[in-house]
């Protein structure tokens, strides 16, 4: 019997399995796929004697051959194998030469003789990407979308002569979703389970267990890969044929109809479960009903009455635009000039003339730049065309958005003509009536400068902790959501208006996006109250007012991002030159917690986007509202399409996404230690990105007795108490001195009787609910625990008893080192009291430093001398002396050990976003 689904024989992905027995092996194939299966077949200990694969395309080499190369491993790169149905003599030498006692081909476009393939000692195994014998040939993945199978796989099996007709060694299944896409079911299966398959087939033939199990012959298919006039949509089916047939063919070769007289091809396909929006008709030829262009896309209709839409249209000259902009800009392609704009093309024509002194003739070819044109020149052509064109303003982006002079005379045809204006953010609002205003949330993925469903149309609800409601259902992306804002990211950096800005204007976007976040400070702070039950006070100070603060401090840095000159001992007498550059990274993604959700949005957003990096950012699944808030703002700022993209959704499935993309080029993660350590070896076995890491804490709180005691009492509530103990660096264990421990408890008691709990909309209100219903129950089992071991339990505890999630604070005293209260951090209005011996400065030290975590510390004495050894001695990133909580945007912020590594705000934030590149000249 053949194992599929979860009948694994070996599990891999906890950790490296070491076996006896090795083999020589011969790799043969391409593609990323191979590199990968390359190098888990040589961390697992099997010698790889030699790599066959495709030769270099436009210099480059493939993946495979790259890692190979690396690594010394022996590389042939045989455009052929064979002339003619006979072995290249030379090849098959090459191959026999290396010894192999297996052929591995993990993914091969070459057809591999049969003499090659039955030379090793074990013969030949193929990877093949769906359930054999269901679905044989290249476009498997696709016929399997195509023909509607439930069921998705992939099977290796030994190779013979015939067409994926051999022994089946193992197979692997999984569902496939009604939405997935041939990129997704490769992403989320195919690929990852494929490698851990190949790996384990080759294992199971060194220790000679490997199965031979005969392909049947019943239910065995061969569809070979579609043609471009075989992927016509026959319209007189039901809206799930459609959609299967759509996304079948996407990519290639692309299901395509015909629209007004020319081929039409439809890509991003999804069943739509909601209602039919709002749209204008569009007929399609052989279709019974007309299509919808709506906001989100073009809604097709099945003979069944069901509807499916598709997001993009790609015309025959490969002009690809969304298929919501169908009938503003997808018809045509060129606009044809009237009598009196062809006088103002050829007013133009003279300005690049004047300008272009060097050019004997302007054509439509001609490129303003590669014909010699500077910055100056751009400034100098906008201006002369206001002035001889009748005021016709240009922006100097449009200079660079259109260099050849055709495509400039249509940019500037089109601005006359009123057509060229950005299109109109389209946001549908959850809108609510609270704290006296009107709040109006978007709660879509917004992606490429567009709100959007996610693909698959899932939604989630986000809960207002003050009473356990519904605030609105959130869009909940998807794999190909994060794909599509990676490659939305990725496309404004390397090719949109952001990558070719310069410095001064990319700060002035961001401090009008500060200006924004200022003006909108209310709405934003209902919003935290709401999403995150925030205090709304606190919230305009800090949660608001510090993401202001940040953003206006990091757009004062754009323009001074410098690197430097460096004396090398070649400089004389052979006259060379050494300096450093300083450069975005590229793609980042940002993962937020959710206990502050603009603000730690704010810290690690503005230095990403002042070094020139564009982000996808992925809000807690808690709190999305604030960041989705945002991205509308952004747009309204001035931001380009792509260059700032928002994802809500699971750390699981989004998050999980973004530390594995190989596009993504930084991963910035403020959350806990153990998802922390997750991410970062995702980070690690992608494709080795930058990571900055902002972790759990466990910051001690050292307050001697010869403090201010009224300051201390104030300052340490602040310290456990502050935005209701949802605070990274809160004080998670005070170190009290003896003498003075039982007055300073009952000070705090005292202090804490005279808090209001409550809505935190209420003006009066001290302490709100906790953030979720899952972290509230935590809270309290971390309380039993306590008392359980023996904590004096002195007050609080308890939840309150009223709608919502709300805890009593709460304080322990008699807490031992070994205690559980003393070692985990509780993240919530806890305060653990410990007391040490008067005197004792470096036994408290021990207790303090004696944690994995080192976020943040505190020491309250009147000694300066003491104060300065403890601070000198405490292991953490941060030192408060007589203060607390007094974080500020031009202060380094980041932990050591467990807590994590890299810093938020301040100048040092940069270089997390940044990379130095070293240049060196002869002159």
């Amino acid at each position: 019997m053949l194992r599929r689904g979860s009948q694994t024989l070996r599990r891999f992905s906890t950790g490296r399995v070491f076996f006896k027995n090795k083999l020589k092996l011969a790799l043969i194939g391409q593609s990323l796929f191979g590199q990968e299966v390359y190098s888990h077949l040589r961390k697992e200990g099997h010698r790889v004697v030699g790599v066959f694969t495709v030769p270099d395309k436009d210099g480059k080499a493939d993946p495979l051959a790259l890692a190979a190369e690396k690594d010394g491993t022996p590389v042939f790169k045989f455009p052929r194998w064979r002339v003619k149905g006979k072995t290249i003599k030379e090849v098959a030498e090459a191959y026999r030469s290396v010894g192999a006692e297996l052929n591995v081909l993990p993914f091969c476009t070459q057809f591999i003789p049969m003499d090659v393939i039955d030379h090793p000692k074990h013969g030949s195994i193929i990877y093949h990407p769906s359930i054999l014998p269901r679905h044989r040939g290249a476009s498997a993945i696709n016929w399997t979308l195509i023909m509607g199978d439930k069921k998705a796989g992939f099977s290796v099996f030994w190779a013979d002569d015939g067409l994926d007709t051999g022994p089946i060694l193992l197979q692997r299944s999984c569902d496939v979703e009604p939405n997935d896409t041939v990129d997704a079911l490769y992403n989320r299966f195919l690929f990852p389970e494929g490698i851990k398959a190949m790996v384990e087939a080759v294992q199971l033939i060194a220790d000679g267990k490997a199965p031979r199990v005969p392909q049947p012959k019943e239910g065995a298919t061969y569809e070979g890969i579609q043609k471009k006039e075989n992927a016509e949509i026959s319209w007189d089916q039901s809206a799930e044929v459609l959609h299967n047939w759509i996304r079948g063919h996407d990519k290639v070769p692309g299901a395509w109809s015909e629209i007004h007289g020319q081929m039409v091809t439809f890509y991003g396909s999804s069943l739509l479960s909601s209602s039919v929006p709002p749209g204008e008709p569009l007929e399609i030829k052989g279709a019974k009903k007309p299509s919808l262009v709506t906001k989100n896309g073009l809604v097709l209709f099945g003979n069944d009455g069901k509807a499916l839409m598709v997001k993009s249209l790609q015309f025959e000259d490969g002009k690809m635009i969304p298929a919501s902009q169908y009938f503003s800009r997808g018809e045509t392609s060129v606009v044809e000039l009237t009598a009196e704009e062809m006088k103002v093309a050829e007013t133009i024509k003279v300005i690049w003339a004047g300008i272009l002194s060097n050019i004997p003739v302007i054509e439509n070819s001609t490129d303003f730049f590669k014909s010699g044109a500077r910055s100056m020149d751009v400034v100098r052509l906008v201006e002369e065309i206001r002035q001889k064109c009748g005021g016709l303003q240009l922006q100097n982006e449009d200079v660079y958005m259109a260099t050849r002079f055709e495509d400039f005379i249509q940019k500037v045809v089109r601005k006359l003509r009123g057509e060229d204006q950005e299109e109109e953010l389209v946001v549908d609002y959850v809108a609510k009536e609270v704290n006296e205003m009107t709040v109006k949330m978007p709660y879509q993925c917004f992606i490429n400068g567009q709100f959007t469903d996610a693909d698959d149309g899932k939604t989630y609800d986000t809960i207002n902790p003050t009473d356990g409601s519904t605030i609105c259902k959130v869009s909940y992306a998807s794999l190909v959501d994060v794909d599509k804002a990676v490659a939305a990211a990725k496309d404004a950096f390397e090719n949109g208006e952001w990558g070719r800005m310069n410095a001064r204007e990319r700060g002035r976007l961001m401090y009008r996006l500060a200006d924004l976040l200022e003006e909108n400070q209310e709405e934003l702070a209902t919003i935290e109250a709401l999403d995150s039950g925030a205090v709304y006070t606190l919230a305009l100070k800090t949660h608001i007012g510090m993401s202001v603060q940040t953003f206006r401090y990091f757009a004062g840095w754009c323009d001074k991002i410098q690197g430097s000159t460096i004396p090398i001992n070649q400089a004389r007498p052979s006259r060379n030159l050494s300096f450093t550059k300083k450069e975005p990274l590229g793609v980042c993604a940002i993962i937020i917690p959710w206990n502050y959700p603009l603000m730690m949005l704010a810290w690690k957003s503005a230095a990403c986007l002042a070094a020139g990096n564009t982000l996808v950012l992925k809000p807690a699944q808690v709190t999305p509202l604030t960041a989705l808030k945002f991205a509308e703002l952004s747009v309204k700022a001035g931001f380009p399409r792509g260059v700032i993209n928002i994802i809500p959704g699971s750390g699981g499935v989004a998050g999980q996404r973004l530390s594995e993309h190989p596009d993504i080029r930084k991963l910035g993660f403020t959350g806990s230690t153990s998802i922390g350590k997750q991410i970062m070896k995702s980070c690690a076995l992608s494709n080795l990105k930058k990571v900055s890491l902002e972790l759990g804490g466990k910051s001690p709180l050292i307050i001697f007795n010869d403090c201010e005691l009224d300051k201390a009492v104030r300052m340490g509530m602040g310290a456990v108490f502050f935005n209701k103990g949802e605070n990274c660096i809160a004080a998670g264990r005070l170190f009290v001195e003896e003498s003075i421990h039982d007055e300073f408890v009952t000070r705090v008691v005292e202090e804490i009787k005279k808090m209001k709990i409550g809505d935190p909309l209420d003006r009066s209100t001290d302490h709100g609910p906790q953030n979720h219903k899952a972290h509230l129950e935590k809270l309290l089992q971390y309380c039993e625990a306590g008392v359980k071991e023996g904590a004096t339990l002195v007050y609080g505890g308890r939840q309150v008893q009223r709608p919502g999630f709300f805890m009593e604070p709460t304080v322990f005293t008699d807490v031992e080192d070994h205690m559980y209260l003393a070692k985990e951090e509780s993240f919530g209005p806890i305060m653990v009291i410990s007391k040490f011996q008067n005197g004792d400065i470096d036994g408290v030290l021990q207790r303090a430093n004696n944690t994995e975590y080192g976020l943040a510390s505190g020491v309250f004495t009147r000694d300066i001398n003491k104060a300065m050894y403890v601070s000198d001695k405490l292991e953490a990133g941060t030192v408060f002396i007589n203060t607390y909580n007094k974080t500020d945007v031009a202060a380094p912020f980041g932990g050591v050990k467990q807590s994590g590594f890299g810093k938020d705000l301040g100048e040092e934030a940069l270089n997390e976003y940044l990379k130095t590149k070293t240049v060196t000249l002869e002159y």
